[in-house]
């Protein structure tokens, strides 16, 4: 694992609050920060990679009109996990 001299600053309030929670959990303060970034920075990238691949989907749409409407997909993802599983419908104009 790769070290680096960034430091983070916390105001005494949270200060103690992530202290008294590593106590609780018998872990290190060290270790629920690394934790909560890692934990926060996953979550961040997962909603530029949506809203990337809405982006694309939008211009996508823009140029050739074809899309499937919310009805459509609710009635596909019903059929997820059932003997009937169903094949994801064709998108139409």
């Amino acid at each position: 694992m790769a070290t680096t001299a960034m430091s983070v600053k916390l105001d005494d309030d949270l200060k103690s609050r992530v202290q008294q929670l590593a106590q609780r959990q018998q872990r290190t303060a060290h270790r629920i920060m690394r934790e909560a970034i890692r934990d926060y920075v996953e979550k961040e990238e997962a909603k530029e990679r949506f809203v990337q691949e809405a982006l694309v989907s939008w211009s996508s749409y823009k140029k050739n009109g074809k899309h499937l409407t919310g009805q459509e997909v609710r009635e596909w993802l019903q059929t997820w996990g059932t003997d009937s599983e169903a094949e994801i419908p064709e998108c139409h104009e």
